[in-house]
């Protein structure tokens, strides 16, 4: 295994193994990979919201999902 490097320019360091299942990948199934991490995330953090805000609509609840998701862009 190669070395891995760690600074500010790099997040996260994928094994050369799991890099190699990536690249035999479809270029859909990667979509389709991508789309369901954030998928997960967006669930994640509905469960959050509604266990932090108990009070909060459904509709409250998706808005602030969708701020958080886009970085302040909706």
């Amino acid at each position: 295994m190669g070395s891995l490097r760690l600074d500010r320019g790099q997040i996260e360091v994928v094994d050369d193994a799991m890099a190699e299942v990536l690249r035999r990948k479809t270029p859909a199934e990667r979509i389709q990979i991508g789309f369901a991490i954030w998928r997960s995330a967006r669930d994640m953090l509905i469960a959050h919201l509604k266990r932090t805000h108990p009070d909060w609509s459904i509709e409250t609840v998706e808005k602030e999902v969708a701020r958080r998701l886009s970085h302040g862009a909706v």
